[in-house]
């Protein structure tokens, strides 16, 4: 079984490396063309250099990935597990302390084993190409502060399950995910105010007239903020991008500082638009109420898995702790999932679709909308040509050059925006 896994495993990865491979060639072929909408705006020289940008980073991201995929087999299916395990075991004699330290110090080996990926993806590639701006102190910083608050928060969180799993041997599952589900919904509310300025500045717009005009915009679209503010992303990264924060009345918009700079102010409204429309057309809660449903099952299933005994025997072991049979069944997980994967891209673009449409809608023109996208799209050296399966399986918003044509059709009334 061991081997039927491996191989498993590795059809996964190499599916993975045949869709980056179609998604690479399809840019080598078309990348020299620039799209029709984006002519005056994108010249080749810029083409040229997203295309560069988008080849080295997924030269990076596939190394990595061939480097995480060995550390994940050698620690899976060799020795290494079982004598952790067995060392876990000979530092305390508690059933929660033992599954804390295991997860805790595995998940420490992992963020160290990725520091030279992230330092030269950051330092190298991002700095390469105009974006990194953070900083060496700067990023150990933010390294340790993330670490301690993960530490903290798996440790909250892994204690609570255990405890639950110890307490309640047949029903823990249902116990876990109603915890699990009201923790999240709990850190949506505390995120914006307690975790979030730990790392980024968040300052009023300092524009009456912008926040005044976001206000009226969001009023049209039938919502209420608690407020609009600037974080200053530029400290980090030229990258650009907006977004909501926080749930019921705490909701707030956040703008990076390197939006606001590239953006007139009908741009940025129809970006917020769009953002706003997400709220507006319920794709948050339906998220969030799919995610909970599926976590539900889940739940569920790993209870029965660890229930029946034989995940250790699928690995070739005679025994293995609860936190040991957890990091089995997530690696089972991963395989059953990945053959999903395109219907939840599919799910996440139908619902950029609609957003898109709103945005045009509320903002009444889908001029604005379109032109922001362009922008965005030379600004972060977005691929205009990816290849429509690759993008099919993974992307979760739809391709810009498509959603700028789709924007410009409803612009020059060939298709039609329904009425609300």
């Amino acid at each position: 079984m061991k081997t039927a896994l491996i191989a498993l495993y590795l059809a996964r990865f190499a599916a993975g490396c045949l869709l980056r491979y179609l998604n690479l060639s399809h840019l080598k072929r078309y990348g020299a063309t620039v799209p029709t909408p984006f002519a005056g705006t994108v010249d080749a020289e810029a083409l040229a250099k997203s295309s560069r940008y988008t080849f080295e980073a997924s030269r990076v991201a596939l190394w990595e990935s061939v480097y995480d995929g060995v550390l994940l087999l050698a620690f899976l299916f060799t020795p290494l597990l079982p004598r952790y395990d067995a060392w876990i075991g000979t530092l305390t004699g508690s059933f929660v302390l033992q599954g804390i330290l295991f997860l805790l110090l595995l998940t420490w080996a992992e963020s160290l084993l990725e520091i030279p990926f992230n330092l030269y993806s950051t330092f190298r590639v991002e700095k390469r190409y105009g974006f990194n701006t953070t900083s060496a102190g700067l990023w150990v910083s933010d390294f340790l502060k993330s670490t301690l608050i993960s530490s903290v928060l798996l440790a909250l969180m892994a204690s609570a399950a255990l405890l639950l799993v110890r307490h309640s041997p047949h029903l823990w599952w249902l116990w876990v995910w109603a915890f699990f589900a009201l923790f999240s919904i709990t850190m949506m509310y505390l995120s914006p105010v307690l975790i979030e300025p730990l790392f980024s500045k968040f300052e009023p717009l300092g524009d009456p007239e912008l926040e005044g005009e976001i206000q009226q915009m969001l009023a049209k679209a039938g919502l209420k903020v608690k407020g609009v503010q600037k974080m200053d992303a530029s400290r980090r990264s030229l990258h650009s991008n907006a977004y909501f924060t926080g749930i019921g009345r705490v909701k707030r918009i956040v703008l990076f500082d390197t939006l606001i700079s590239q953006m007139e102010r009908q741009e940025l409204l129809a970006i917020l638009a769009h953002e706003a429309g997400h709220w507006k057309l319920g794709h948050i809660r339906k998220r969030l109420v799919l995610t909970e449903l599926t976590a539900l099952l889940v739940s569920y299933l790993v209870y029965r898995l660890l229930e029946s005994g034989f995940v250790p025997g699928l690995f070739g072991l005679e025994q293995a702790s609860l936190a040991a049979q957890l990091v089995l069944v997530s690696f089972l997980g991963s395989l059953a999932l990945f053959p999903l994967t395109p219907f939840s891209s599919w799910l996440s673009r139908r619902h950029e679709w609609e957003a898109d449409r709103f945005a045009a809608e509320v903002c009444g023109t889908p001029r604005a909308l379109a032109s922001a996208l362009v922008k965005l799209s030379r600004e972060n050296l977005s691929n205009l040509h990816p290849h429509p399966v690759y993008a099919a399986f993974y992307y979760s918003h739809p391709p810009v050059v498509a959603r700028v044509a789709r924007l410009l059709e409803y612009a020059d009334g060939k298709r039609e925006l329904p009425n609300r």
